[in-house]
C-alpha cells in the first residue's frame, strides 16, 4: 500500500473539525484510527492537543468530550469509545508514535480535571471506572510482564529513558520542578538493555500521573508543614545519625518529593472511589512479588527484575505520603454524613494490604482470622495510617448521629477491622518501636554485630532487623509529622478516655435505637388492615403509615446490632474487662431510665414560654430528654394528607364553619351539660377540654395558652379516602340486601351512631380503671 500524500498540518486539523460534529461516533474512530496508522509523528503532532480535547473536554468548555463518567456500559457507544482508548488502542498508539520523536506538550498542573458540582452518575460500570482498571492491570500486573509496545514504526521506535543505577535506590522523584512529573524522562535507546527495563518506565510514569492527579491537593496548613525548613532538616539530621550508627550512606537531601502548593478543595465521592480503587489495586499488584524478592537483604535486591523491584516499593514510594494527607484532609472537613463511607473504605482498605494477596484462606470472616506476621513491617512503615486516622476517626464518630444505621455500620466496619487477632499487637509493637531512644539502639547494634553467634563485624553491611524496624517508624513518623510531633499512643491513657467516652454514646445510641424500635413496631401494629375500620390510632400527628413505621423500626434493629457488636470489639481491641464494661452500662441505663420518664428538657419559664437551659440542650442532643413535636394549631388547618381528598377536604371545611359560625352557642352549651348528651355532644364535638388536654406535652406561648377554644364541628373525617371507602362498602352491602338509598342512609346513621357510643362508654370505663 502507498504511503498517502502528506498534507500540511493545518489542513488535516481543520478537515477532521469540519467533520467532527457531523458523523457519528464510530466513523469518526474508524478515521482517526486510520490516520493515526497512516500518518508519521509529525502530522499528528498538530492534532494531538485537539484530539485530546475532543476526548476528555477542552479547558475552555468549548468541548465537553465524551462524558467518559457517565458513559455506561448500555450505552450504544461504549465499546467504541473503550476500544479506541484502550491500552492497546489508536488513542495509545498515537502516544507510542510521538514519543519516539521526543514531541512534548505543556499541561499546567492547575488545569488538572476537576469534578463539576452537582453532577452524580454511577462509578463502577462507567467507561472512566473501567478504563482506569484496565490501565492499571495492564501497565501494572499482577500476573508476568508489563506487555511490550504492541505497535513498531519503521520511522522510529519507543525508547526508555536511561535505566536507573543500582546504586540509585527508589526513593522518589525530586528535583525543583514545577512540571506535573517530577523527573524529566530522557530518550536513551540501549540496545542491551533489559527488555523489562525498557518497559518498567511506562508503568512508573503511569502511576505517577494517578497519583498526582488525584492525591497532590494539600492545604496551605500542610503544604507550609511539609516544605517548612525546620522539618526538612530535622529529618536529614536523623538519617544522618542513624546512617552514622549503622555504617550507612545517608540518603541524598534532595531526594524527596517536590509537594506543589494546591489551593484546598473538597473531593467528591466518585474522586474518592477512583483512589480507592488505585489503592487495592496496588496492594495486589505489591502482593504479586516473588517469595525469593521479599528478603529484605541488598544481595537479593540487586537480582531483581525492575519490576519485582517496583512491586516492592510501589506502595511505600508512590502513595504513602500523599494519601495519608488526603484521607487527613477528608477525616478534618468531610461531612458528619453516611457519604463518609467511601473515604472511610479507602483508609480500611490501605490498612489491610493482606486483603489483596490471593489467598483462599483471607476469604474468611475478618474478626475469626489472624494477620500475618509478616506484615509486620508494613504496619511499622505505616503506623500513622492506624493510629492518627483512627484518632480522626474517633473524633467524627463522638460527633455523629449513631442512631443512623448507616453511621452505625462505619463504627462497626472500623471496630471490625481493628479487632482481627495479632492487629493490635502489630501497632503497639510499633509504637515500642517509636519510642525507644537512638543511644539504645546504638548499644543494640554493638551487641548484635560483636556477638559470635551471629558470624557478623563491623564492616558487616547486613543491619540487624530490630533496629531497621526502628529507623523505619522513625524515618515515617518524622517524614510526615516532623521531629517535633507529639505522637500520642493509640493505647494510651489519653486515647483510652476517648475510646470509653464513644463506647458510653456508642451505648446511648443503641439504647435509643431499641426504644425507637419498640415504638415503631407498636406504631405500625396499630397501623394495620384493622385501623380502616377505625379500631386504630386516630391521632393526626402521626403522619407515618405502617410500611414507614417498618422500615424505621428494620433500620433502628440494624442500628441496635451494629452497635451491640461494635462495643463488643471495642472491648477486645482495648482490652477492657467485665467490670469496667458493667459500670459503663449501668451508667448508661440509669440516665436511659431517667430520659424514658416522659420528662420534658431542663427549661426556664418566661414571658415566651419555656426557654432552654444548656443542660436542657445537652439533653436534647444526647437523646436523654425530647419535646413531644404534635400539632397543637386548629385541627381544620392541618395540611391535607395523602390520604385524604383535597376537594372534598375544602368542601367539609366550608359546610362545618358555617355550620359552627350559626349554631356555635348550642353546640358550647350541649358540650357543658353533665348528662348521657353532654357526654355525646363532648364527643362529636371538638370541646376546649380535649385540645387542652394536650396542650401541656409542649412549651406554649402565653398567647396560646390564652386564645380560647369553643366547641364545633368537624366534618373533615367524610374526606378520609377510608371512609369514603367504608361508606361505600356499607351501601353496597345494603343495596344487596334490597335497601334503597335513603333507607341505606339512615341505616349508615344509625350503625354510625350506635358504634360511636359504644367506644366512648368503652373509652370511659377503661379510664376509670
Amino acid at each position: 500500500m502507498a504511503a498517502p500524500a502528506l498534507q500540511q498540518p493545518s489542513y488535516l486539523l481543520a478537515n477532521l473539525k469540519a467533520d467532527w460534529t457531523n458523523k457519528p461516533l464510530h466513523q469518526r474512530c474508524h478515521e482517526l484510527s486510520k490516520i493515526i496508522d497512516d500518518y508519521p509523528a509529525k502530522e499528528l503532532h498538530a492534532i494531538f492537543p485537539w484530539l485530546v480535547e475532543s476526548v476528555f473536554g477542552s479547558l475552555d468548555g468549548i468541548l465537553s468530550g465524551w462524558n467518559l463518567r457517565f458513559l455506561q456500559a448500555r450505552s450504544a457507544e461504549y465499546n467504541i469509545a473503550m476500544d479506541f482508548l484502550d491500552p492497546s488502542g489508536a488513542m495509545m498508539k498515537c502516544v507510542y508514535k510521538l514519543q519516539a520523536e521526543e514531541y512534548k506538550y505543556e499541561f499546567p498542573v492547575s488545569y488538572l480535571p476537576n469534578y463539576p458540582p452537582g453532577q452524580h452518575g454511577s462509578c463502577s460500570d462507567s467507561a472512566y471506572f473501567v478504563l482506569v482498571n484496565t490501565y492499571l492491570k495492564y501497565f501494572l500486573p499482577t500476573e508476568g510482564n508489563v506487555p511490550p509496545s504492541p505497535f513498531s514504526d519503521p520511522r522510529g521506535t519507543v525508547a526508555s529513558p536511561a535505566p536507573r543505577s543500582p546504586s540509585v535506590p527508589y526513593v522518589g522523584y525530586g528535583g525543583h520542578s514545577t512540571s506535573l512529573l517530577k523527573r524529566h524522562i530522557t530518550h536513551q535507546p540501549s540496545v542491551n538493555a533489559d527488555p523489562a527495563a525498557q518497559e518498567i518506565w511506562r508503568s512508573e510514569t503511569l502511576l505517577q500521573v494517578f497519583v498526582e492527579m488525584w492525591l497532590h491537593h494539600y492545604s496551605l496548613e500542610m503544604y507550609q508543614k511539609l516544605q517548612s525548613p525546620q522539618v526538612k532538616l530535622a529529618l536529614l539530621q536523623y538519617r544522618l545519625s542513624m546512617s552514622s550508627m549503622l555504617c550507612q550512606p545517608p540518603a541524598p537531601p534532595g531526594s524527596g518529593t517536590l509537594h506543589t502548593y494546591q489551593e484546598p478543595f473538597t473531593p467528591s465521592e466518585e474522586h474518592v472511589l477512583v483512589v480507592r480503587l488505585l489503592v487495592k489495586h496496588l496492594h495486589a499488584f505489591s502482593s504479586s512479588l516473588k517469595q525469593e524478592s521479599i528478603s529484605s537483604s541488598p544481595s537479593a535486591h540487586s537480582h531483581s527484575s525492575p519490576l519485582e523491584e517496583l512491586k516492592r516499593v510501589v506502595v511505600q514510594r508512590f502513595v504513602q505520603q500523599k494519601l495519608y494527607v488526603f484521607l487527613q484532609h477528608c477525616f478534618g472537613h468531610w461531612p458528619l454524613d453516611a457519604s463518609f463511607r467511601a473515604v472511610l473504605e479507602t483508609w480500611l482498605s490501605y490498612i489491610q494490604p493482606w486483603r489483596y494477596t490471593g489467598e483462599k484462606n483471607m476469604q474468611a470472616d475478618v474478626q475469626n482470622r489472624t494477620v500475618p506476621d509478616k506484615w509486620a513491617s508494613f504496619v511499622q512503615e505505616n503506623l500513622l495510617m492506624y493510629t492518627k486516622l483512627f484518632q480522626g476517626f474517633l473524633n467524627r464518630a463522638m460527633r455523629t448521629d449513631l442512631v443512623n444505621a448507616k453511621n452505625a455500620l462505619m463504627v462497626f466496619r472500623v471496630a471490625k477491622v481493628f479487632v482481627q487477632p495479632n492487629l493490635s499487637e502489630m501497632i503497639q509493637k510499633a509504637e515500642q518501636l517509636f519510642l525507644e531512644p537512638e543511644h539504645a539502639i546504638l548499644q543494640r547494634q554493638n551487641r548484635v554485630f560483636l556477638t559470635p553467634s551471629h558470624g557478623g563485624s563491623f564492616l558487616s553491611s547486613r543491619q540487624p532487623v530490630g533496629t531497621d524496624s526502628v529507623f523505619k517508624v522513625k524515618s515515617h513518623v518524622y517524614s510526615l509529622e516532623g521531629q517535633d510531633c507529639q505522637y500520642n499512643l493509640m493505647f494510651g491513657p489519653d486515647l483510652r478516655k476517648n475510646v470509653l467516652k464513644l463506647m458510653q454514646i456508642i451505648a446511648q445510641a443503641r439504647q435509643t435505637a431499641k426504644r425507637i424500635s419498640d415504638h415503631s413496631t407498636e406504631m405500625a401494629a396499630n397501623n394495620s388492615f384493622l385501623s380502616w375500620f377505625g379500631v386504630g390510632s386516630s391521632d393526626h400527628n402521626n403522619t407515618f403509615t405502617g410500611g414507614e413505621m417498618d422500615d424505621m423500626g428494620e433500620g433502628m434493629r440494624k442500628t441496635h446490632e451494629f452497635l451491640d457488636k461494635a462495643l463488643d470489639y471495642l472491648c477486645q481491641i482495648f482490652r477492657l474487662n467485665a467490670g469496667q464494661l458493667s459500670q459503663l452500662m449501668d451508667n448508661v441505663a440509669s440516665v436511659d431510665d431517667e430520659g424514658a420518664s416522659k420528662q420534658l428538657p431542663d427549661c426556664i419559664p418566661s414571658e415566651n414560654g419555656l426557654v432552654l437551659t444548656d443542660l436542657g440542650r445537652l439533653q436534647i442532643i444526647n437523646g436523654l430528654r425530647r419535646f413531644e413535636i404534635e400539632y397543637h394549631g386548629d385541627p381544620e388547618l392541618q395540611p391535607i394528607r395523602s390520604y385524604e381528598n383535597a376537594f372534598l377536604v375544602r368542601l367539609m371545611f366550608q359546610i362545618s364553619s358555617f355550620i359552627n359560625a350559626r349554631f356555635g352557642d348550642h353546640m358550647e352549651a350541649l358540650c357543658s351539660r353533665q348528662d348521657l348528651l353532654g357526654s355525646i355532644g363532648r364527643h362529636y364535638l371538638s370541646s376546649s377540654s380535649k385540645v387542652a388536654e394536650q396542650r401541656w406535652k409542649s412549651p406554649v406561648t402565653r398567647r396560646m395558652r390564652d386564645h380560647p377554644q369553643r366547641a364545633r364541628l368537624s366534618l373533615r373525617v367524610l374526606a378520609s379516602y377510608r371512609t369514603l371507602l367504608i361508606l361505600l362498602l356499607l351501601y353496597v352491602l345494603f343495596a344487596l340486601l334490597s335497601f334503597g338509598a335513603l333507607s341505606s342512609t339512615g341505616l349508615v346513621l344509625i350503625v354510625s351512631f350506635l358504634y360511636e357510643l359504644l367506644l366512648n362508654f368503652f373509652h370511659k370505663k377503661l379510664k376509670t380503671q
